[in-house]
């Protein structure tokens, strides 16, 4: 009796013992099933303000499933670094959520949920940050009742489909842009060039106000150089001269206007009693008002130095007619002066095309290296459109003015693009998306946040900056508008880099 006991007892712990086994639980008591790989999801949603790329194992009744939240902001593509992520799955009115206060690591939130029933739900993912809030809901979220239907429904799992894997951690390092291909209204253009002028009432020519020597106020005065409104840029002095003093000339107007202001002054009492007529007292009125004008106008900007020669507004020196130290005449040229605020643009384009200039919608210009603007986006218009040529100018000339910061020198050139006649509604996409390969085109478009394409394009009109796409993607896709050539050189490594988190 005592060893059929004995038995007994060694079945039942062992059948405890298996039982334990075929029931083991996670971190957080919920069941897992031994040798059940958990079947993993994804997804992928843009807003105007960030990119959501989440990864998380399927929701599972009982089960805890961690997220990777890899959130982006979209304006220079970096990552979140701060702020709380909540997470809540929601099925008519009820739900369940869980927030984090703080990203795992720069990018990656990793909340935790444990759904109690099965069915469809709604993902909704709610980020707070000091700068940011973003809601973002995915609808038709499955919650499976086990493990097994959740294997079972996921079993077609994508395998090598060609994509790109291109990581978010890649991505935050490097200068990278994405972009929505959007429909919109784009021109036939002519393709030419220009040359930058100043405006001519952005500039000044300073003279000389009185004949003599010139003296810099500063050492270091240049062409190019910034100067700021009634700034010294020099003097002209003419003492030592034995004619056109103008020291001489400002004593002299000193005295005139002392004695016409004490007789002005006399006249003035002796005219309000009565004693003289209004004639005698216009005349000493209008002697003294001379006098006085005569001695403001010579004094004005005088020192012991010499007249001064002020900047009439902020600016640029735009040349300098003078050397230091020589001497000028009166009503001589000495500096240029200019604003920079508004700028010329002279587009010189064949007489082939004088029909379409008459139709002219907008011009595409390069206001620096590499970056295109225009005259609707800036305010600018056409000033002139040329009708004539001659032998020696064979070309029609067509001036626009140009409110926009040119950070290129006056008289460099710059690719122009005439915008005319009637726009048609069109796929778009940045210029900076396309890539070249002798003349045949691709875009790189984002599949997922980790998943790329390359696809070849055909190209059509340009509009500056964008470019109209005849086929190869479609609108709402997502392009790589900066870090495409990465992309790209990825997919020639011949090997996906593993994940530099974990999931």
């Amino acid at each position: 009796m005592r060893y059929v006991i004995l038995m007994v007892t060694l079945i039942l712990a062992s059948c405890q013992a298996k039982e334990a086994e075929d029931h083991a639980h996670d971190a957080h008591g919920a069941h897992l099933v031994e040798g059940a790989e958990i079947p993993s999801v994804d997804a992928t949603v843009w807003t105007d303000k960030t990119e959501l790329f989440v990864e998380y194992p399927a929701l599972v009744v009982g089960a805890t499933s961690r997220f990777a939240a890899h959130f982006t902001i979209m304006e220079r593509h970096r990552p979140v670094r701060e702020g709380s992520l909540t997470v809540s799955l929601i099925k008519g009115e009820n739900g369940i959520r869980n927030t984090v206060d703080s990203p795992d690591s720069p990018g990656i939130f990793k909340p935790s949920l444990q759904p109690k029933e099965a069915g469809l739900y709604q993902l909704v993912f709610e980020l707070k940050t000091s700068t940011i809030t973003d809601k973002i809901v995915i609808e038709g979220v499955t919650v499976y009742a086990s493990m097994e239907d959740a294997a079972s429904d996921l079993s077609m799992a994508e395998g090598d489909d060609g994509s790109i894997t291109f990581l978010k951690e890649q991505a935050w390092k490097i200068d990278f842009q994405t972009a929505k291909v959007v429909e919109k209204e784009i021109y036939q253009t002519i393709p030419t060039s220009g040359r930058w002028k100043v405006s001519p009432s952005d500039y000044q020519t300073l003279i000389a106000p009185n004949s003599g020597k010139v003296n810099f106020n500063s050492g270091n005065l240049n062409e190019g150089m910034k100067v700021q409104k009634g700034q010294v840029l020099m003097s002209v002095s003419s003492a030592g001269l034995t004619s056109n003093n103008l020291s001489a000339e400002i004593q002299k107007a000193k005295a005139a206007y002392d004695q016409a202001s004490l007789e002005y002054g006399r006249k003035k009492q002796l005219f309000e009693s009565r004693i003289v007529p209004k004639s005698e007292f216009e005349q000493v009125e209008q002697k003294y008002l001379v006098a006085k004008s005569t001695y403001e106008t010579l004094n004005a900007g005088y020192t012991s130095d010499g007249k001064q020669i002020l900047t009439p507004f902020e600016g640029y020196v735009k040349s300098i007619a003078v050397d230091n130290g020589s001497f000028v005449s009166e009503g001589a040229s000495l500096v240029t002066i200019t604003s920079h605020k508004t700028s010329l643009l002279e587009v010189q384009v064949s007489p082939s095309y004088a029909v379409q200039l008459q139709d002219i919608h907008d011009i595409h210009y390069q206001n620096r290296s590499d970056h295109w603007s225009g005259l609707k986006a800036t305010a600018g218009k056409v000033l002139s459109v040329g009708k004539e040529v001659e032998s020696d100018q064979p070309l029609l000339s067509v001036f626009a003015e140009i409110n926009d910061v040119v950070e290129m020198p006056e008289g460099s050139f710059t690719e122009v693009q005439i915008a005319f006649g009637q726009p048609k509604k069109t796929a778009v996409v940045p210029e900076s998306a396309l890539l070249e390969d002798y003349g045949i085109y691709s875009v790189i478009v984002e599949l997922s946040g980790e998943s790329f394409d390359r696809r070849p394009v055909s190209i059509g009109r340009r509009n500056g900056q964008e470019v109209e796409i005849l086929e190869g993607v479609q609108v709402g896709e997502v392009v790589v508008t900066r870090g495409a050539y990465q992309v790209k050189m990825a997919s020639m490594s011949g090997q996906a880099p593993a994940h530099g988190h974990e999931h």
